[in-house]
């Protein structure tokens, strides 16, 4: 760590600014179990604001909440062997319970399509039963070898969707739909602009048809994968005989999606919006938007500063200017002995979006002081229409976070006819988007993988395909089948 105050840079090391940043901001911690974390208070806070806002959008679509045992017999894993296949390395195999050997093994859940898909095959019995549209919030296990904090753990927390159709067509547009509902909450909430498109053959989830991917660009220039939507096709339909009379009185197997989001976005969050003073939440998701922190010099400043605070954080509390289902989250830090200073530094290192100092002077003048935490700006706000005032620096606020955070990533996408040696130096260097044609030959992508760690994150939808969309393939000259984003990954 840099010293006791200062984090280290971004410029320094983004690995370890981003480390320093979740302990000193309180938002996790590591727990005894190697690869594990203990999410804390302010991480948990950020998390359950999210949660609200996922829940809210798949019930407006029609899903409902259900819950799916955390232990998988080992047999269902094995049935869809893509599947076992994808995740057999990271499964965590439970043996013994009781005191005794299991006649069989059971795997802790990396993901729950077999469990879910064995149930709907109990519950579908005709085409009136369809769509089926399940969710569940739960936590997984994915023995991973190499973690960091809120962006890979062995455990970590999630929202599974799980949904089965009478067709292909519905369940592609179910599939699209959820991934245009990831993209809304992380734009509109999260003040992260992301690409979405289809992943390839080999990125693809395992057992899945196709697999569509909201990837955005972190400070550091690389992609984070921040959420997933996939069609399964009938697969885990026809392994675990989840099939349905049709309208015409035959049988068919039911088309079925899967589509999540983890805790992962909460690392998301730290690294597109952080800077070296610590944590910037954007307002929507932050559990405290406002922070009051009154100023006194004497005994009797003290109470009347005190005072004038709480009535402040009543009155904001209070407005219902923004609807009475979303009051200002405020709160006031009068905590004695300790300095203005040293308060102002841990609201900026937690990312607080905006702290308002109360002072005589400023009761006098009948005026708050409010100080952004992203841009640090500073003005004054009359006490007279302060609620109107807070509400819009915190919706400027929010907007202004997606505009930089789109800016950037602009900055950092490189389009037009790119040379693999120059692709080379981009990856070596600065990293960033690279917008580029491949022939679709997974040896190629391999290839790319294998001699500059660099993926496809996605064969782009329509919308952010270049103008003047590649001819050929960046490595090997032939023409292009796609258009690709390729990006260093976390």
């Amino acid at each position: 760590m840099a010293d006791d105050k200062k984090l280290t840079t971004r410029a320094a090391d983004f690995s370890a600014w981003y480390n320093e940043l979740v302990l000193r901001a309180e938002l996790a911690d590591y727990s005894p179990v190697k690869g594990s974390m203990v999410i804390r208070p302010n991480g948990y806070g950020i998390w359950e604001r999210m949660q609200r806002a996922l829940d809210d959008k798949f019930k407006a679509t029609g899903h409902r909440n259900a819950y799916f045992p955390l232990f998988i017999p080992e047999s269902f894993l094995k049935k869809e062997a893509q599947h076992v296949e994808g995740f057999a390395p990271e499964c965590a195999v439970v043996t013994h319970g009781g005191g005794k050997k299991l006649e069989e093994p059971l795997i802790v859940r990396p993901t729950s399509e077999t469990i879910v898909y064995h149930m709907f095959a109990k519950w579908v019995q005709s085409y009136r039963d369809l769509p089926l549209l399940i969710n569940q919030w739960a936590n997984v296990v994915r023995w991973e070898m190499r973690t960091r904090l809120f962006l890979r753990t062995l455990e970590f927390l999630w929202q599974e969707g799980h949904t089965a159709h009478a067709t292909h067509d519905e369940a592609e547009e179910e599939t699209r739909r959820m991934l245009g509902v990831y993209r809304d909450f992380m734009e509109g909430w999260m003040a992260m602009p992301v690409v979405t498109g289809q992943k390839s053959e080999s990125e693809k989830f395992a057992g899945a048809l196709r697999t569509y991917s909201c990837e955005a660009m972190m400070q550091d220039n690389k992609a984070l994968q921040a959420g997933t939507s996939h069609n399964l096709g009938q697969n885990f339909a026809k392994a675990f005989e989840l099939q349905f009379q049709t309208e015409a009185g035959g049988l068919d197997f039911a088309w079925n999606t899967s589509w999540g989001v983890s805790t992962r976005m909460v690392g998301g969050l730290v690294m597109t919006h952080g800077d070296d003073n610590g944590l910037v939440t954007p307002p929507k998701l932050a559990p405290i938007e406002v922070v009051i922190v009154p100023i006194w010099k004497s005994d009797e400043e003290r109470g009347r500063m005190t005072d004038a605070a709480y009535a402040l954080r009543n009155e904001l509390q209070s407005w219902t200017g923004r609807g009475t289902h979303d009051p200002l989250r405020v709160h006031v830090d009068a905590r004695e002995g300790v300095k203005p200073g040293a308060k102002y530094y841990e609201w900026e290192m937690q990312g607080v979006p905006l702290r308002l100092e109360l002072g005589p002077k400023d009761l006098e003048k009948q005026s708050v002081f409010s100080a952004r935490r992203d841009t640090r700006a500073k003005a004054p706000i009359p006490m007279a229409g302060v609620c109107e005032g807070v509400a819009a620096i915190l919706e400027t606020m929010q907007r202004e976070l997606f505009d930089a955070a789109k800016a950037r990533r602009e900055a950092n996408s490189y389009r037009g006819p790119i040379t693999y040696d120059r692709f080379k130096e981009i990856m070596e260097g600065p990293g960033g988007f690279v917008y580029a044609g491949w022939n679709g030959d997974p040896a190629v992508e391999a290839q790319v993988k294998e001699e500059t760690k660099a993926t496809i994150r996605v064969i782009p939808d329509a919308e952010f395909r270049s103008p003047d969309a590649p001819t050929t393939c960046m490595v090997t000259g032939q023409p292009a089948k796609y258009e690709v984003v390729w990006a260093k990954a976390y």
